[in-house]
């Protein structure tokens, strides 16, 4: 069985290890844009097989949160050419991760102070984190037909707009309570139209904005990320199990499946059964355990679970994580106060074992 440092062919990529880098939110891009200080954040992390970006809006209404990055305009495409210029000039594979968030969002995140939109005029129950205090997520506006049509045009011009900044590929996040997986969950979506209902109605919006990627980029650069059970934003699923095996079936050829798991590792031996491509895996942590979760998904991998595991939190205070996983560590712990906003520190100034 494979091991981290085994190649791994995803795509037309060929990675050189299978210690990935997940996607995290790290809210430092103000205004919408990535600045220096994000393309020396991911270029310190060149080393990791393939390296997925924070969430990145592909229109104005799929903001969630403060200052999080776009990818719908074109200087937002400029700012991140700096970033994968970066990337690859430290040999590096970088992919950027697509997100709607749907309802979870607030009108003070866009400019005609417009309702949040998701398949249901259902709110989350949770709130946008402001400089000026919490605010409760609104019921948001149930998207018709006209409007489902041009997100999913958005979706895929979004993925044009990647290709044009220099990344190597797009994954579309379906996970975490997010507009696509609020189409999947029956707990978000309670449509009584083609696209609610039954799984195999559901699945729909999902697998429409993924064709719509695939026609204008190619399967060999996209991937999906799904969490299966993950009751994030308020989002719950009655039929998991069902859900995502009628999703797998019918989703063309992809780059990869992303697979964000939460305790429900049955699931996850189900996909990895019923998925014939390549499986990502971003292994749930057992609260009880006393292992990283690096050696979780070294076991998980071992046990071919998954072709390659993606790691958040580890890569985050680690720029040189392969290197620490090599040499048995020390590793960096994470500062949980400069996660999210601020400047350099927690961001582009953790050690590496050189330092």
């Amino acid at each position: 069985m494979p091991d981290y440092f085994d190649p791994l062919r995803l795509g037309a990529l060929e990675l050189p290890n299978r210690l990935l880098m997940a996607p995290m939110t790290r809210s430092r891009a103000h205004g919408g844009l990535v600045d220096g200080h994000t393309a020396e954040y991911y270029a310190q992390r060149a080393s990791a097989g393939l390296i997925i970006t924070e969430s990145t809006q592909p229109n104005v209404m799929g903001q969630g949160y403060i200052q999080t990055p776009g990818l719908h305009s074109a200087e937002q495409v400029a700012a991140w050419r700096a970033v994968t210029d970066a990337v690859h000039a430290r040999g590096g594979r970088i992919f950027v991760q697509l997100m709607h968030s749907g309802r979870v969002g607030h009108p003070v995140l866009y400019p005609d102070g417009a309702l949040p939109v998701a398949p249901s005029p259902i709110a989350s129950g949770e709130k946008l984190f402001t400089n000026d205090g919490l605010l409760e997520h609104p019921v948001p506006r149930e998207m018709t037909h006209d409007d489902i049509a041009r997100t999913v045009d958005d979706f895929a011009r979004a993925a044009r707009n990647a290709i044009e900044a220099g990344f190597d590929g797009v994954e579309l996040h379906g996970a975490n309570g997010y507009l696509i997986h609020q189409f999947l969950a029956d707990g978000a979506n309670r449509r009584a139209d083609s696209y609610g209902g039954p799984a195999a109605n559901r699945i729909r919006f999902a697998v429409e904005v993924v064709r719509a990627t695939v026609e204008q980029i190619g399967a060999h650069r996209t991937g999906l990320r799904v969490s299966p059970g993950l009751p994030a934003n308020g989002v719950t699923e009655s039929d998991t199990a069902e859900l995502y095996s009628t999703l797998v079936a019918t989703l063309p050829p992809l780059a990869y499946l992303h697979v964000m798991e939460f305790g429900v590792r049955d699931v996850t031996e189900r996909l990895r059964k019923e998925w014939s491509g390549v499986l990502l895996l971003n292994p749930h942590p057992d609260p009880e355990a006393t292992v990283r979760t690096s050696e979780s998904g070294a076991a998980a991998l071992g046990e071919g679970l998954a072709d390659a595991i993606t790691l958040g939190q580890e890569w985050l205070a680690n720029p040189d994580l392969d290197v620490r996983i090599r040499a048995g560590g020390p590793f960096n712990e994470g500062d949980r106060a400069t996660y999210y906003g601020g400047d350099h520190r927690g961001y582009t100034d953790y050690p590496t074992l050189d330092d």
